[in-house]
């Protein structure tokens, strides 16, 4: 007979606790009344809604939800968080798995961590997004190097695109964002 595991392991509540704190919220809190995935606007496209995800940690099993795209498609929209009766930051704690994940080496969706990789890379560098860089950096991290490229010159001889990157005036501020949050998850500045 298969032997089942009813309580969660010392290291998946270690872990869960883990991703509270870093979250600022506690998924015991969740009673799974569903208001946070009846208004998430990407939910049809999840393996696991946002209540199916906390459900997940509530039971420990962890694993199951670092591998769940869920956490790659959640846009952070912050719509599970605003409709929580209980005030679950369910947006932040999906944001703490995605960082687990990366952590761990689990990347279920290349392209959304590559972009994401990308986006915080141009912000940190300009305090803004350059969106042709974007663009070609995520394209070439992808491979597919051509894929926007019939796009490019009409975007620019409209003005809606320029080829070099603006920087901000108050950069430095955002330089000192990127230290402090790296300084709070323990990693060298």
């Amino acid at each position: 007979m298969e032997s089942v595991q009813l309580a969660p392991s010392q290291s998946a509540r270690e872990t869960v606790r883990r991703l509270e704190k870093e979250a600022g919220t506690e998924v015991t809190l969740c009673y799974q009344c569903g208001k946070c995935a009846a208004g998430c606007p990407v939910a049809f496209a999840m393996d696991y809604t946002p209540r199916q995800v906390l459900r997940l940690l509530q039971l420990g099993l962890v694993d199951t939800a670092l591998h769940a795209d869920s956490v790659w498609l959640c846009v952070t929209c912050e719509t599970c968080s605003t409709r929580c009766p209980r005030g679950v930051d369910i947006a932040s704690l999906m944001d703490a798995v995605r960082r687990e994940a990366l952590a761990q080496g689990i990347v279920t969706d290349r392209k959304v961590a590559a972009f994401n990789e990308v986006f915080l890379s141009h912000v940190r560098r300009y305090g803004r997004l350059h969106e042709v860089g974007l663009t070609l950096e995520f394209n070439l991290k992808t491979r597919q190097p051509l894929k926007d490229a019939g796009l490019g010159l009409p975007m620019f001889s409209r003005g809606k695109v320029h080829l070099l990157p603006e920087v901000i005036r108050g950069q430095k501020q955002v330089q000192e964002i990127f230290e402090r949050v790296k300084r709070m998850r323990g990693e060298e500045a």
